[in-house]
Order: C-alpha cells, then structure tokens, then sequence
C-alpha cells in the first residue's frame, strides 16, 4: 500500500503505531476537576497501526479513508496534526492513511498511540524541529496516554498518567484476548464500586508482585465477555487487565509457550501473541530515518 519514503512529497511514508499494555494500575485519589489520580506501568508490545503520511503543499489536513465510528474532525490523527500546525507555524499539509491493526476500546491504546505518531513522523517530514519535551507537551492535551507514546520508553506513570519515568522491565512475550466487547473508559472510571483510593506504591513494590488493576473488579462484573476471557487465560499464568480493558493479558517465557496457548484457546475468541517491548518500535522508526536522512545529507 505504502512505500518506505521520507521526503518525496508524491510518496506516502509509513510509520508504527505500537501497542502499549498497563501491567498495573491504582487509582489513589481523585481531582477537582473529576480526573483520578493514578499510578501505572507502561510497556510497548511490537502489535502496531501502521499509519502513512503523505506531505502536501496547500495546508490542507486530511483523512485518507474512513475509520467506522470516528468522524474525521474528532480523528486523534488529524487533531495532533493540526496541533503540530499550530505549535510550529508549519505552512504544509499532509494526508494520512491508517491501516488499522489494534482493537478501539481494548485498552491498548491504538488512538494514543496513532496520535503520537502523528506527532513524531509529521515533526520529520515537516521538518518542524521540535524536541522531544516539546512534542509531549503537544501530546498530553490529546490524551493522557499520548506522551508515554511520543516519548517511546516504557515507564513508571503517576498524575493521569503524564508523570513518566523510564523502567528498564522483563521483555516477556504475551498472550492478548481481544473479547468481543467495547469498555467505557469514562463509564469505569465513573462507576460507584470503582475503588478511588489505594494506597500509593512505589517501583519496588511493583515489581516485587504488586501488579494489581484497580479497575478489573468493575470491568469483571459488567463485561461477562472480559470475565470469561481472564477465566481461560488464568490457567496459563496470571491473567491481567490492561487499563480499563476489554482486552486481557498473560505473560510467557518464549514466544513458544505463548503460541501454544494461544492454539488451544476456545472458539471465537480473538487476540494475539507479541513481545514486550522497553523500546517503542516508533522509536526505532525515527532512528531509521534519522540514519537515512544523515545518510543522504552526508552525500550531498
């Protein structure tokens, strides 16, 4: 569908957008202004939209095919664009194409992510030459996921989850059930049986087996699909909640084991295997095309 370009403005350029699954998550206060405060673990997985960008001339922002369910104006895609164009005073416009790859409403955080990318690929082909600091402070306003994503290191996250601290964790491979359910993210974190106010932890604990989700027992009771899910994977390990879910998780040594549970798993269930990743492929992405834009600058 897309060609690897970088500058050729008739060319789309394609970049990740990865995956990310919360291995934990406390909810340990809540804000004036009805946000949670919240402690989290971030770490990529190597699933990932593929989003390409095409520069065009006139300014214009546009979509390149539908996405069910999102108007265009409401796109993280466009809107992170368009913010860049704001930041930077950027006179250039693009098109962009997403081949959808992860689930909306999984907890995965596939708009995040796909707006992050927006960010980081446009600051390249638009030549924009905003630093990385700045390009998360252009993310946060999108979502509070989205600078975990610009910022591509897996992390520690405190606030609404924009308080980042790189964690150098296990890169296990993972089993994902995707069940067939859409969570509300503002309909858990609204929820009267929603535990607001865990005791805050520190990384040690996390890792020394402090992974609970405090959003799983909400999600288990009003999401039977999710239930079921989390009872099949638990046989294989610890099955965990990622965010407010629908989507469910297991870690495994090799990439083996995983698949092998993943071949027994009962019909009509969805997901997949993949890595744990500290390092975001986006992040991989832009040292490639540093490298070749070096490359190129070198021969001129």
């Amino acid at each position: 569908m897309i060609d690897e370009a970088v500058t050729d403005n008739d060319a789309w350029s394609v970049w990740p957008a990865p995956a990310k699954l919360n291995l934990m998550l406390r909810v340990v206060g809540r804000r004036a202004d009805g946000y949670h405060e919240l402690q989290t673990v971030f770490q990529f997985v190597d699933r990932c939209d593929r989003l390409g960008f095409r520069v065009r001339e006139d300014g214009e922002v546009r979509r390149d095919g539908e996405l069910p369910g999102v108007a265009a104006e409401a796109d993280l895609t466009v809107r992170a664009a368009r913010a860049l164009q704001a930041a930077s005073g950027c006179a250039l416009g693009v098109d962009i194409r997403c081949e959808k790859v992860l689930p909306m409403g999984g907890g995965l955080g596939g708009g995040s992510s796909d707006a992050a990318t927006t960010l980081v690929a446009l600051n390249v082909l638009w030549g924009t030459g905003l630093d990385t600091e700045a390009l998360a402070r252009l993310a946060l306003p999108l979502g509070a996921d989205v600078p975990v994503f610009v910022r591509g290191q897996a992390a520690w996250g405190e606030g609404v989850g924009e308080r980042l601290t790189p964690v150098e964790l296990p890169e296990p491979w993972f089993l994902v059930l995707v069940p067939r359910c859409s969570v509300s993210t503002q309909a858990v974190f609204t929820h009267p049986r929603l535990t607001r106010d865990s005791k805050p932890i520190k990384l040690a604990d996390f890792t020394g087996g402090d992974v609970v989700n405090d959003c799983l027992p909400v999600v288990r009771d009003e999401y039977p699909a999710v239930a079921d899910a989390l009872d099949w994977l638990s046989q294989w390990g610890e099955a965990r909640l990622t965010g407010t879910g629908a989507c469910v998780f297991a870690a495994f040594a090799g990439r083996d084991q995983a698949l092998a549970a993943w071949e027994q798993r009962p019909a009509g269930i969805d997901g997949f295997v993949a890595r744990g990743c500290n390092r975001s492929p986006l992040l991989d992405r832009l040292a490639d095309i540093d490298a070749r834009l070096s490359s190129r600058h070198g021969r001129a």
